[in-house]
This record gives structure tokens, C-alpha cells and sequence, in this order.
């Protein structure tokens, strides 16, 4: 496994995110000879409990995110960020919640763009918009490095690597900046070797600050 780092746009005082920003992010990442390797997509949906008797309610999470990750498309992963919990179970679990009617889906996104490789390093670039919709909530960047799966050991040459593509950006002269908030990946019981459930941990974080627009 590698290691990632997930970034979120963020404009400046009084500007607002639009698809010209995604488009130089996509040329700076050229620039510096990125190599384009197709399209990715993550999805992610925020679940709320439908149920049937409201003294039920304690007994259930009163919120969740469920991710789908291209990287891992069997899987689905389920986010409880109050109880700092992420758990992983087959792709058939969505389904299965469907069928009991156990949870809804309040509203979903999608995380999507184009990945490029640069030596040992991928960077996706994407938008971050509701499905069946183009009304764009933000901007992300997944920033991974290929030969190291240790979140510690790999942190010096990731910040390194973030310092070169800031300077890249900041020729642009755009309004705004990506940003990288490290999360405490031992409150979800997450070790220092890098999983998928780190990927979603950083999403998660990321997502709930765009969740009161995104309804």
C-alpha cells in the first residue's frame, strides 16, 4: 500500500471555487510533467437512520458517510466520526441497507477527475460535486507516494513534494490555496502503516465542511 495525502481547495476571503480553478490546478500539474493517466471517481454518500420508532433512536448512529473508493472497488466503508469508527465491509453492504430499509441516503458526492504519475508520485485532481449534478462544492487533491506505506516515514518527503506543488500553484497567482489538515489517525484506531480507512479518514474530514452546502 502507499501513502496518501488529501487536499481541499481553499479560496480566499470573499472568492468563490469554479471550474477555471480546476483546470490551472490540472496545467500546473502538467507543468511540472505530469503524465496524465485517465479518469478517477470516489463516491461518497451521508447516510441518516430511517426509523420506525423514534425511542429506537439512541440505539443507532444518528449519521454516518459511506465511501466507495476506486482503488478499492469491492469495498465499502462506513465513517462514524462521532465515535471515531471506520468500518470496512463488502460492496454489497449498500445494497443490503437498502433492502432493510435500516438507512437513507440524506445526500451523496462524487470526488472526480483525472490522476497523473510523476516518477513515484500520483496526484489526482478533481471536482467535488452532488451526483446527477455539475454544481461544483469544491476541490480536491489526492497527493500519493508509491513506494512507502508508513504515514511517519513518508512524512517529510510528502511535505517536500506538497512545498514543490504550492510553488507551482502559486505562479498562478489563484484565489486560493490547497490545504492539508493531518488527522489523528490513532483516535479511529488506525496504525502508523497506511490503509484505505486512513484515505477515508482524511475524506470524511474534508467533507463535513462542505456537508451544510451540499443538501
Amino acid at each position: 500500500m502507499s501513502i496518501k495525502w488529501v487536499l481541499c481547495w481553499q479560496p480566499n476571503a470573499g472568492t468563490t471555487i469554479n471550474s477555471q480553478i480546476l483546470i490551472e490546478v490540472s496545467n500546473c500539474v502538467e507543468s511540472i510533467n505530469g503524465v496524465k493517466e485517465g479518469g478517477w471517481k470516489n463516491t461518497f454518500c451521508f447516510y441518516k437512520p430511517m426509523l420506525k420508532e423514534q425511542a429506537n433512536a439512541s440505539k443507532f448512529p444518528q449519521h454516518f458517510l459511506g465511501a466507495s473508493l476506486q482503488e478499492q472497488p469491492d469495498k465499502f466503508y462506513m465513517a462514524l466520526s462521532r465515535q471515531r469508527l471506520i468500518v470496512e465491509a463488502e460492496s454489497s453492504m449498500q445494497t443490503i441497507m437498502e433492502n432493510l430499509q435500516s438507512y437513507r441516503i440524506k445526500f451523496a458526492l462524487n470526488c472526480e477527475g483525472f490522476q497523473y504519475r510523476l516518477g513515484d508520485f500520483r496526484v489526482r485532481v478533481g471536482k467535488v460535486v452532488p451526483i446527477n449534478s455539475e454544481n461544483l462544492r469544491g476541490i480536491v487533491m489526492e497527493m500519493e507516494y508509491l513506494p512507502i506505506s508508513s504515514w511517519k516515514t513518508s512524512h517529510l518527503i510528502m511535505s517536500e513534494f506538497f512545498e514543490i506543488l504550492k510553488e507551482t500553484l502559486g505562479k498562478k497567482s489563484l484565489p486560493g490555496h490547497f490545504v492539508h489538515a493531518e488527522p489523528n489517525f490513532s483516535e479511529f484506531g488506525l496504525s502508523d502503516q497506511y490503509t484505505s480507512r486512513h484515505t477515508v479518514v482524511q475524506y470524511a474530514s474534508i467533507l463535513a465542511q462542505m456537508s451544510t452546502t451540499a443538501q
